[in-house]
């Protein structure tokens, strides 16, 4: 028997039961394979549902502002998929009258649409006969034989791109394609896989060298880059309501477009009175008087290519302070209601 018709029929005895494997409508696959793409199916699902229910199809979902729908997003990380996902929305309605493209190149023409996805879709939907390959297709395939060649280089993706399309089965590229992923996050897990389950276990050259867990092979991870964040928390009254003054991050860096605190960004930890000393050289609170309530311990936070080390000092200002309109009052009781990162929500959360 065939690897691939091996393969399809193991899916067809054990696959999960998912709500995006019960449709071919573009949107609902398009929408699940980018909030999968760093995010486990069990934290996914819920997303997945909300975001339908906010925005049933693409229409809905170009209609919204920004906003909503990074609030939306907001807890699942890696925030440009949600931004990226609705200016593509946005250009499907304006410049393709709310129709998906049919073919792995005409969809990578979107914005955040790559190889992945466009194969995803186009063969999931459009029985279009292109391979997909994420991590765990790469992971299969990798131990499937023994690839010597690290798979995060170009001539590993390249490598691993030819032999997942030369195993594709050309009738049914949608339900392969779901079969080797599934495979993927059931049985050839990246810890303790369970090849005695695995339908491919009689082909696997990794299996045959008792060597599964060698596989695939990387190149050595550098490590994250350290920043050092002290964030100032400052609050006053007007007409007895509490206030807080917040920033929405508009430059390329990270959490685009969501809001937090002004923040001063240093080399390496520094004390709160030093950080309000360079804010008095910056001219950030003017001459106002001040007042510092409490300063937080350490917050430690994990990008996929940086950690962030937080303070939170809190400060009690008189009013309102003069500045250039990068500062926005915020009622302290509607803080919740903007698109916050998980860092700043960690804090509210010990605090408000």
């Amino acid at each position: 028997m065939h690897i691939s018709q091996s393969l399809i029929e193991w899916y067809h005895d054990n696959k999960r039961s998912l709500p995006w494997r019960e449709t071919r409508d573009p949107y609902k696959i398009w929408l699940s394979e980018v909030i999968l793409q760093q995010t486990r199916v069990n934290q996914g699902m819920d997303y997945y549902h909300r975001f339908l229910l906010a925005f049933p199809d693409v229409q809905g979902l170009a209609a919204a502002s920004e906003q909503d729908v990074l609030k939306l997003w907001q807890g699942l990380g890696y925030y440009s998929r949600a931004r990226n996902m609705h200016h593509t929305a946005m250009e499907i309605v304006e410049n393709y009258h709310g129709i998906f493209p049919q073919s792995a190149s005409g969809l990578k023409k979107l914005k955040g649409i790559g190889d992945y996805t466009a194969a995803a879709i186009a063969s999931i939907c459009f029985d279009e006969p292109t391979a997909v390959v994420d991590g765990n297709v790469t992971r299969v395939l990798s131990r499937l034989y023994a690839l010597d060649t690290e798979v995060d280089t170009n001539s590993g993706r390249s490598l691993i791109a030819g032999l997942a399309n030369s195993l594709l089965n050309g009738s049914d590229p949608g339900t392969f394609n779901q079969s080797i992923m599934e495979l993927g996050a059931l049985i050839c897990s990246p810890k303790s896989p369970a090849c005695h389950a695995c339908p491919l276990a009689f082909w696997c050259e990794a299996l045959k060298k008792n060597q599964t867990t060698n596989y695939p092979l990387k190149t050595p991870k550098k490590l994250p880059t350290v920043r050092h964040l002290n964030y100032l928390v400052i609050s006053f009254m007007q007409d007895k309501e509490a206030f807080i003054l917040m920033r929405k991050r508009t430059g390329n860096d990270i959490w685009k477009n969501m809001y937090d605190f002004p923040c001063i960004e240093t080399e390496s930890a520094v004390e709160a009175d030093e950080v309000l000393a360079i804010c008095k050289i910056n001219g950030l609170l003017g001459s106002l008087p001040l007042v510092v309530t409490h300063v937080s311990d350490e917050y430690i936070h994990q990008l996929s290519h940086r950690t962030l080390l937080a303070k939170f000092i809190r400060i009690t200002i008189p009013q309102i302070p003069d500045d250039d309109g990068t500062l926005i009052a915020i009622k302290k009781s509607k803080i919740d209601e903007l698109p916050l990162p998980r860092l700043i929500d960690r804090y509210l959360a010990n605090w408000i």
